[in-house]
C-alpha cells in the first residue's frame, strides 16, 4: 500500500513522531500547525490514539503527550534488540575484512554497554564482551557517542570531577576533568571518528564511529580494536574508512535520513 492510499495512517504516525520529539506535552493547535494538518483531523486522530493509550490528554493544560502504549513500543524495541540484530552482521563483516576484533555499543548514562562483540582469531583477549560496561569517556565507542550529544546533555552527564571514573593508573592516563573531555570530543568531531590508545587495555588501541538516528542522536557506536604496535591491519588509517562505512550503513538501517 502506498502512502497516498493511507493518509490517516501517515498522519497518525506523523503526530506520534512529533510528540516524541517534544520536551513535554503540547496543544493540539501546535501539532496541527507544525504538521500542516487541519485541526479537526488532528483532534480526531488524537481522540483515537487517546482511546488506544498512545496519547494522554492533560485537560487542565489543554495539551497532549505520549501515553503508556507508546512507552510499551519503546520497551518492545529494547526487548527485540534491533540494534544488535541489524548491527551484528556489519560488525562480523568488519572483523572478516580487517582481521581485528569489533564491537557495537550503546550509551547508558556515563557508561557504554556492549551489545555485540566479535573476536578476531589469533588476536589479544579483550576486557569487553556482551553486557560489559565501561566508562564512556575512556572508550572509542563512548567518545564517538558523547561527541554527538548536545552540550547541555554532555554537561549534565559530567557535572563535576567526581563523575569521571578512572581505569588503570591515573598517573599514566592523566587526570580527567570536563575541560579535557571537551577538548577530546572537539577533536573527535573534527576528525569524524574517535580513538583511544591504551586507556582501556595497555597495548591495544581502538577506532570508533557513532551510529546516528534520524534526528542525529547517537543511537550506538561501532568500533574496531587492534594492537597499537601492529601494522597488520594498516593501523587507524586503514581501519577508519571501514568503521565509518559500517556505522553509516547501520544508521541507514535504523532509519536515518528518512
Amino acid at each position: 500500500m502506498t502512502k497516498a492510499k493511507v493518509p490517516a495512517a501517515d498522519q497518525t504516525l506523523a503526530i506520534l513522531s512529533h510528540l516524541a520529539h517534544q520536551r513535554g506535552p503540547v496543544p493540539a493547535a501546535t501539532i496541527a500547525a507544525a504538521l500542516g494538518l487541519p485541526r479537526s483531523t488532528v483532534y480526531h486522530l488524537l481522540a483515537v490514539m487517546q482511546d488506544r493509550g498512545f496519547v494522554v490528554h492533560l485537560p487542565e493544560d489543554r495539551r497532549y503527550g505520549l501515553g503508556v502504549a507508546a512507552f510499551e513500543l519503546s520497551s518492545g524495541f529494547s526487548r527485540q534488540q534491533p540494534l544488535a540484530r541489524l548491527g551484528g552482521p556489519l560488525v562480523a563483516g568488519l572483523v572478516d575484512r580487517l582481521g581485528e576484533s569489533g564491537h557495537l555499543a550503546v550509551l547508558h548514562g556515563r557508561d557504554v554497554l556492549y551489545l555485540v562483540e566479535e573476536r578476531a582469531p589469533r588476536r589479544p583477549s579483550l576486557v569487553t564482551d556482551v553486557g560489559v560496561r565501561l566508562p564512556a569517556h575512556l572508550t572509542a565507542t563512548g567518545r564517538a557517542m558523547l561527541a554527538a550529544l548536545p552540550p547541555a546533555q554532555l554537561r549534565a552527564l559530567y557535572p563535576d570531577r567526581a563523575a569521571f571514573a578512572w581505569r588503570g593508573d591515573p598517573e599514566a592516563t592523566g587526570e580527567w576533568r570536563y575541560s579535557r573531555l571537551k577538548q577530546v570530543l572537539h577533536e573527535v568531531r573534527e576528525a569524524g571518528w574517535a580513538g583511544e590508545d591504551g586507556e582501556v587495555t595497555e597495548g591495544l588501541a581502538s577506532v570508533g564511529v557513532a551510529v546516528l538516528d534520524h534526528v542525529g542522536w547517537p543511537a550506538a557506536a561501532i568500533a574496531v580494536t587492534y594492537r597499537a604496535d601492529s601494522d597488520a591491519a594498516g593501523g587507524a588509517a586503514a581501519i577508519v574508512p571501514a568503521v565509518r562505512a559500517a556505522a553509516a550503513e547501520l544508521s541507514r538501517r535504523i532509519g536515518a535520513g528518512r
